[in-house]
């Protein structure tokens, strides 16, 4: 297979590294628009195109590959807004994408896992949910895509809430998940939910150690998408893998 890498930061880099140790070719390195313009042939001859660049470039990124009928893989957070926008052009355009607000697999076994055990304490109003998601400090979206997603699942399992907030200490409004969003050193990904009542906590945790896992699960991604076309939400996509 041919591959496009979209975004040259650490995580561009790691799925690199990853390619060329299985011996995959890479036809084009993408991480600015002197390069769109440089390797346009190059990219249109991807057989699938892997995106870790910035959130204000994913969505033009995105709008490239459908234009030039190159599968896409999205890792890139903070677009989640304009979801909408991209699937209506995705579709208009014929083209194939799995977006994810995290691409490792353990994490959406994480995810999986926090929906389940939101079901339970659904039936236990004397357990109040919080969470807390710590990054490394080159990370430009707080809360995590991540985070975002678990509080989702939450709010639609759990009827005592109904939005988050950003909060460091506890919120006067109860219907509120309060998020604390730490941002230190190089940490690849720490996110915890806790469910505190007067007798106990139950908190369950998912620790990247390195960013190999979400590059890994981006790749399998992408060989899974060349031969099955259209849009995929890589939580729902993981366990086929």
């Amino acid at each position: 297979m041919k591959y496009a890498i979209l975004g040259y930061g650490k995580m561009g880099k790691m799925v690199e590294q990853l390619l060329l140790d299985d011996k995959e070719e890479i036809v084009a390195v993408i991480d600015n628009e002197a390069d769109w313009q440089a390797q346009w042939e190059e990219f249109k001859g991807a057989d699938v195109a892997i995106d870790f660049s910035m959130p204000s470039v994913a969505v033009a990124n995105m709008l490239k590959a459908f234009q030039a009928g190159v599968p896409i893989v999205v890792g890139t957070t903070g677009w989640s807004e304009q979801l909408g926008y991209v699937c209506d052009c995705c579709r208009q355009l014929g083209g194939s994408l799995v977006y994810g607000s995290n691409f490792s697999i353990g994490a959406n076994l994480f995810m999986r896992i926090n929906k389940m055990l939101a079901v339970l304490m659904d039936r236990q109003p004397q357990y109040a949910p919080s969470m807390e998601e710590v990054h490394h400090i080159h990370k430009k979206d707080a809360p995590s895509g991540t985070a975002i997603t678990l509080a989702k699942d939450l709010i639609g399992e759990v009827d005592r809430i109904d939005h988050w907030e950003l909060a460091e200490a506890p919120l006067d409004d109860k219907m509120a998940l309060p998020i604390v969003a730490r941002r230190e050193g190089e940490v690849a990904g720490i996110h915890t939910v806790t469910w505190h009542s007067d007798d106990d906590d139950i908190a369950i945790t998912h620790n990247a150690h390195n960013r190999k896992g979400f590059a890994r699960g981006a790749i399998r991604a992408a060989r899974w998408l060349t031969t099955h076309p259209g849009i995929h939400d890589f939580p729902d996509i993981v366990l086929a893998l």
